[in-house]
């Protein structure tokens, strides 16, 4: 075992209790949650493994030193005496990413951004004894976080957020992001052997989210990460040893009933090219489908969705009709469980039944609901 750090995984609001359980399910322990942030310990196959393996994560996150200040003169000082060189090599090319400030004295980013900066090259001139850096080596960027006064510098491990699994080249307008597509599935109870329809599937996120899960597919398999370049903190052949050990974790033989339909066909042209891409198009049944025409005739099913809610349909009575459909066609399937993600404040008036919970969710910038209409439990399988 190598070094231990502090590592913290941001994540959306809410799904805090989500990310956690997936860093206890893959083997490390939660030592805090904080709104939007679940923090842990772990080595270098951590950092590899988190990135690899963790479906509700935004970014994987080196907490490379937390300390309070309420002026630039504390923030520089205290960001001076961080061990930076731990982290950065004498060539590595290093910068602040980001700054974000909340409910705190220091508020303006890009001040935050360049006082960060200067400390930073302050500390390593001094260090490495170097009046210049050449930044030709691995590219290592930070980012800056403030809340209550409380100053976080993390070193940002995956570069690209993670969810940009690397298979969802073609998109249609407000799609839900993969992290949280896959956060709201492991909200349900649904498990593989369950069917799941996603009736307005769009571009497939849902879908191909809950074939990758069947699947056991690390969702960051495809893609690469901005710590693969750095040699100083994790072996390179970590790398390697991570992703041949999840291409083995891979079970092709699964049995799924995951079925994705959409009235609009370019849409589906997406959905079945992203799908293919992400290695789980056989898994998943793609139909041109009116939500008017939903129906299953088996029971327990679940409809996990994202219904258009006024940003792609311009008129009110479509979404009254939209939704009233979605309701008929639920209340005929007998036993099935339904989740649906909206913006839209009617819901619940034209689905025509209150959802048994309902959770504010923020996508993005947007406040929506997640309405969770609780169908029955499956008979248990006799042994």
């Amino acid at each position: 075992m190598g070094r231990i750090y502090e590592l913290y995984a941001p994540c959306h609001f809410g799904m805090e209790a989500v990310l956690k359980r997936e860093i206890n399910d893959i083997g490390y322990d939660v030592t805090r949650t904080i709104d939007g942030r679940v923090y842990f310990k772990g080595d270098d196959e951590t950092i590899v493994r988190a990135n690899l393996c963790l479906r509700t994560a935004q970014r994987v996150m080196i907490n490379v030193a937390q300390f309070k200040a309420r002026t630039y003169d504390e923030l520089f000082e205290n960001v001076k005496a961080a061990k930076l060189e731990e982290f950065i090599p004498p060539d590595g090319k290093f910068w602040v990413s980001k700054a974000a400030s909340i409910k705190s004295k220091l508020f303006s980013p890009s001040d935050i951004q360049s006082i960060v900066k200067k400390a930073m090259v302050d500390r390593l001139k001094s260090v490495y004894n170097i009046s210049w850096f050449s930044e030709e080596g691995a590219l290592y960027p930070f980012r800056v976080s403030i809340v209550d006064d409380i100053v976080t510098i993390g070193l940002d491990t995956s570069g690209e957020s993670l969810h940009k699994r690397g298979y969802r080249v073609m998109t249609v307008k407000a799609p839900v992001t993969e992290t949280l597509a896959a956060a709201l599935i492991m909200l349900t109870p649904w498990k593989s052997d369950r069917i799941l329809i996603d009736p307005f599937c769009g571009s497939g996120t849902f879908v191909i989210e809950a074939a990758l899960m069947a699947m056991n597919i690390a969702p960051g398999l495809y893609r690469n990460f901005i710590s693969q370049s750095w040699d100083n903190i994790i072996s390179p052949d970590m790398w390697e040893d991570a992703k041949d050990e999840a291409n083995e974790e891979i079970d092709y033989n699964v049995k799924t009933d995951i079925q994705g339909f959409d009235i609009d066909a370019e849409a589906l042209k997406a959905a079945r090219f992203n799908a293919h891409r992400a290695g789980v198009v056989e898994k998943i049944h793609f139909q041109q489908r009116d939500v008017k025409e939903l129906s299953h005739s088996k029971k327990y099913g679940f409809i996990i969705t994202n219904p258009p809610y006024g940003e792609r349909l311009g008129q009110r009575e479509e979404l009254v009709e939209l939704y009233s459909a979605l309701g008929k066609r639920y209340a005929a399937l007998d036993s099935w469980s339904m989740y649906i993600i909206s913006a839209w404040e009617d819901t619940q008036k034209y689905i025509g039944k209150r959802a048994d919970k309902n959770r504010k969710i923020y996508n993005g910038m947007m406040k929506t609901y997640f309405y969770q209409y609780m169908g029955a439990k499956p008979p248990k399988k006799k042994i």
